[in-house]
């Protein structure tokens, strides 16, 4: 395996598999460095990690290992001196490598009292680059699907045509081609607007994100303490909180979503 990188000091190319996506608590359980080299060599090392934690069922079904895969692995602690010296002197690349591994990544370092020095070393991000070099706007899908450029873009009749166009071009595309709905299930791509719809639907209670649905499918909060709790446990613990949301500055559309959930409490004869 070569490269055509040109390289004044090793790249270090990474991606981590963890029991979740939580910086502060969860744990790498797998992890592959592929360090590109100057003279063009590629070296790649790969390492099984046991977090010292149940691995959540939801984490296993996308990266398909469970705590039988992890069992006789050794912990991060045990790997840490000589991965540290694996990377050491090298920049670090990756997808999505800014928001997620990187920090991920230090922190189990700091955990195994592991001195991994970032002052000096770049980071690639390709994600970055991806998104940078091919815009994810109208006129970039109206080029890709129809091969055309935008003119008068950002003008309403414009660009209302043009997402015409694009979905009817998706469409004649993607159908009967398998995807992935929002839960990650398997489905035929249909054409059909309440598949089109399934396919596109956001977890969000209220139009601005305020309330979501979570797994369970129960409304939580989506922002400030209550973050992740259900909206139904605060406003019976916490009644003042629909007051100070009725009161602030939040659109009519969560103070709408959010007093329909309440009248919920009362038709329960809960309060």
């Amino acid at each position: 395996m070569a490269h055509q990188l040109q390289l004044r000091k090793p790249l270090a190319f990474f991606d981590l598999e963890t029991t979740g996506i939580n910086i502060a608590k969860d744990r790498i359980i797998d992890i592959c460095v592929a360090k590109a080299m100057p003279n063009g060599e590629v070296i790649v090392r790969n390492d099984r990690v046991h977090p010292g934690m149940p691995i959540p069922v939801e984490s296993s079904l996308i990266h398909g290992i469970y705590d039988d895969d992890v069992a006789g692995a050794p912990p991060f602690k045990s790997i840490a001196r000589t991965l540290a010296q694996f990377l050491d002197g090298c920049d670090l690349a990756g997808f999505n490598i800014n928001r997620f591994d990187v920090p991920l990544l230090v922190e189990e370092f700091l955990r195994a009292n592991v001195d991994f020095d970032m002052k000096n070393r770049r980071m690639v991000d390709a994600q970055r680059i991806f998104h940078l070099m091919e815009p994810r706007n109208l006129s970039a899908a109206y080029r890709f699907y129809c091969n055309k450029d935008l003119e008068n873009a950002h003008t309403a009749e414009a660009d209302t045509l043009a997402t015409f166009e694009v979905l009817n071009a998706q469409v004649a595309r993607y159908s009967g081609l398998p995807a992935k709905d929002e839960a990650g299930r398997d489905v035929l791509f249909q054409n059909d607007v309440d598949f089109l719809h399934a396919l596109t639907l956001n977890k969000n209670v209220d139009l601005a994100g305020r309330m979501i649905f979570n797994d369970k499918g129960e409304e939580v909060f989506n922002f400030g303490k209550h973050k992740g709790v259900a909206v139904l446990d605060v406003l019976k613990k916490e009644p003042s909180f629909y007051d100070w949301v009725l009161k602030g500055e939040f659109p009519l559309d969560t103070k709408r979503r959010l007093t329909e959930i309440r009248l919920r409490l009362f038709a329960n004869g809960k309060k």
